[in-house]
């Protein structure tokens, strides 16, 4: 250790005074300054201020046509989805393949997974027709028919008996 002794910064009771007076008195005008700052500027000018500015800022992001309300639009808007239609008469392994696949084929938000005999267990208790109902009908997170308005009711019983026969 070293024979020399530690001293303060601070020797006489004036200067622990003026340090007192300076650590409470600096960071107060620091923040009065800093409030005097953000508060003096003008950020907005008049012109957007006006009403005009404001409703155009405000205004919604779409509107209703009314003139067009009742008739029949010949083709949908351009970039708007469509539904995938089904060439003709689409067996149950088409169906299942451009329809029900995503989420069967997978699980997702637990639906039954192709092929998996004891997921569909649960569902065959109640009955086919009851599956069918499901299908057509929606259940849980599945929109009805699987999302595809365009598919017949015969076709979506196909798309279920094809996922039936792979647990059968």
């Amino acid at each position: 250790m070293s024979g020399k002794r530690h001293e303060s910064l601070i020797k006489t009771p004036k200067q622990l005074v003026i340090v007192l007076v300076l650590s409470f008195a600096v960071p107060v005008i620091v923040i009065i300054l800093l409030a005097n700052l953000a508060t003096s500027g003008r950020i907005y000018d008049e012109e957007t201020k006006s009403p005009e500015a404001v409703a155009k800022r405000i205004k919604p992001v779409a509107e209703v046509n009314m003139a067009t309300a009742g008739t029949e639009l010949k083709e949908p808007a351009a970039g708007a989805p469509q539904a995938q239609a089904v060439a003709g008469k689409a067996d149950g392994k088409q169906v299942y393949e451009s329809t029900c696949m995503a989420c069967h084929g997978a699980g997702v938000a637990n639906a039954p997974k192709f092929g998996d005999k004891k997921a569909w267990a649960m569902h065959l208790m109640h009955g086919t027709e009851h599956v069918y109902e499901n299908a057509l009908k929606g259940k849980g997170a599945m929109p009805p028919k699987g999302g595809n308005l365009t598919l017949s009711d015969a076709e979506v019983k196909a798309a279920v008996d094809y996922m039936l026969g792979a647990v059968k």
